[in-house]
């Protein structure tokens, strides 16, 4: 029984080199080399120049003292209120700085967050978390941000505030900022 095995693994192995060996086709490579020979002759197509780029010329706006073209001319001849305050080099408002600070005061208004509010009856709260992570409870008076910002209002959404900022000629001037309810 052995033997019959060993015989037709044997011719087995001897069928399948036979195949191997006639699916190699031996081609004569001259034609190959022939082709290889003609394509190095051949003559390169002419390669494109490179474009010529243009040096850039900036663009200098001057149209910024110009009048803004949504501002309708009856608004022109009103004095706007932020030109009011600039116009005052001393208006006689200055931040308190007699007033100790609150801890909220450390923090810039964009690093502040709010997340919430909670209230009692007519009472109002904010809940304002730092960068630090820390939640805190604010209500109208209290004071927040690096610019004296004073809470003048608590509402379901949001929190305004007026702060006192510089107003670039040596006086000062309110600017009104609220602070938008978190959405994560």
């Amino acid at each position: 029984m052995m033997t019959v095995t060993k015989c037709i693994r044997g011719g087995l192995g001897i069928v399948l080199s036979l195949m191997m060996t006639a699916c190699v086709w031996v081609e004569d490579p001259d034609d190959l080399r022939q082709f290889v020979q003609q394509v190095r002759q051949a003559e390169a197509p002419p390669i494109k120049p490179l474009p010529e780029f243009k040096p850039y010329h900036s663009f200098v706006y001057e149209g910024a003292s110009l009048r803004d073209p949504f501002q309708s001319l009856a608004q022109l001849n009103e004095p706007s209120r932020e030109a009011q305050d600039v116009a005052v080099v001393d208006n006689g408002l200055r931040p308190d700085s007699e007033r100790p600070k609150s801890y909220l005061e450390e923090f810039s208004l964009d690093s502040l967050k709010m997340v919430g509010t909670i209230g009692m009856s007519k009472k109002r709260w904010a809940l304002i978390r730092d960068d630090k992570g820390e939640v805190h409870r604010i209500s109208s008076g209290d004071y927040m941000g690096l610019d004296y910002g004073q809470v003048v209002t608590v509402s379901n959404g949001f929190v305004e505030l007026k702060e006192i900022v510089p107003n670039g000629r040596g006086g000062w001037m309110t600017r009104q900022r609220s602070i938008v309810m978190d959405e994560e």
